[in-house]
């Protein structure tokens, strides 16, 4: 006989299921939109997009951290999920109650969904920005690692679904480890590196998403305020010299050409310094008695 299931359980698992499945809705309006005219409405559901698939990541993630967690205190006991995690897996289990573990297989293979849904979100929203993104570079290795991995849990649902005594995929050898601790470890540890990595790659195309949401919102057709007052400024006719200084670099020596010609103060009769150097020299001694010599 199987856990019994509440209603509270039940309704997380329509929840856990609808919200999979709107996700996914999201992607395909956005992969048909983007082969059509802009429309900016597109830029906020890809958005909303991302958002709750990094909502969903760190919780899948946490939840395998937690495992781990568990895994180090108690190393030979039998796999752990939070509570939250069991609710789910009993309302979801309710498919086919004879198959204890196929809650937990459709909970871990929805989890991943929402991930793969948030990644694909990332690529679907740079789709229309021409030229290279990182953002864009990240979220497409991250489809790639996540969509295999995905598969992976495609196999493990289908493989307890269709009746096998053990699930099948790479975390469990293909069924070859027996139950029991070292699968159990193989197994933890193994979804523990791929969502680390996973999460990893989702969060640094989410960075440079940040980063470059700029040339992001100008391919929707949206413009930043501070775009508007750099293009009315680079709209402002130039001066008639072409520059934005109005007076050319060589002014100085127009100004000079039109002054009249210096006339300097002629020499003393006896060659002796002029008006100007007189001045200068009026407190030297020696230009004192000067005329002296000419007695």
């Amino acid at each position: 006989m199987g856990p019994t299931v509440s209603t509270v359980d039940t309704l997380g698992a329509v929840l856990f299921i609808g919200w999979t499945v709107a996700m996914w809705v999201a992607v395909a309006v956005l992969a048909v939109g983007n082969r059509r005219a802009v429309r900016p409405w597109m830029y906020k559901l890809a958005v909303a997009l991302i958002g709750v698939g990094v909502v969903s990541q760190l919780g899948h993630f946490q939840e395998h951290v937690t495992q781990a967690g568990y895994w180090v205190a108690h190393p030979y006991a039998p796999a752990w999920m939070t509570p939250w995690a069991e609710s789910f897996s009993r309302g979801l289990g309710q498919v086919d109650s004879s198959k204890p573990a196929l809650g937990m297989e459709i909970l871990h293979l929805t989890g991943n969904f929402m991930f793969l849904a948030g990644l694909v979100g990332v690529v679907q929203i740079t789709h229309r920005v021409t030229g290279e993104l990182k953002a864009r570079k990240w979220a497409r290795m991250g489809v790639w690692m996540q969509g295999i991995h995905g598969l992976e849990h495609v196999a493990l649902t289908l493989s307890v679904a269709l009746g096998a005594s053990r699930a099948i995929g790479l975390s469990t050898w293909f069924g070859a480890i027996e139950p029991g601790p070292a699968l159990v470890t193989y197994r933890v540890w193994w979804h523990f590196v791929a969502n680390l990595v996973g999460t990893f790659i989702l969060v640094t195309a989410v960075y440079h998403l940040w980063k470059e949401k700029r040339r992001v919102r100008e391919s929707y057709g949206l413009v930043e305020p501070g775009d508007v007052a750099a293009t009315a400024d680079a709209s402002e006719p130039l001066s008639p010299h072409g520059e934005d200084d109005p007076a050319p670099a060589d002014d100085g020596l127009s100004r000079a050409e039109n002054e009249p010609p210096r006339v300097d103060a002629p020499a003393h009769a006896d060659g002796s310094p002029r008006a100007e150097e007189d001045a200068a020299h009026a407190d030297d001694p020696s230009r004192v008695l000067a005329p002296a010599k000419h007695l």
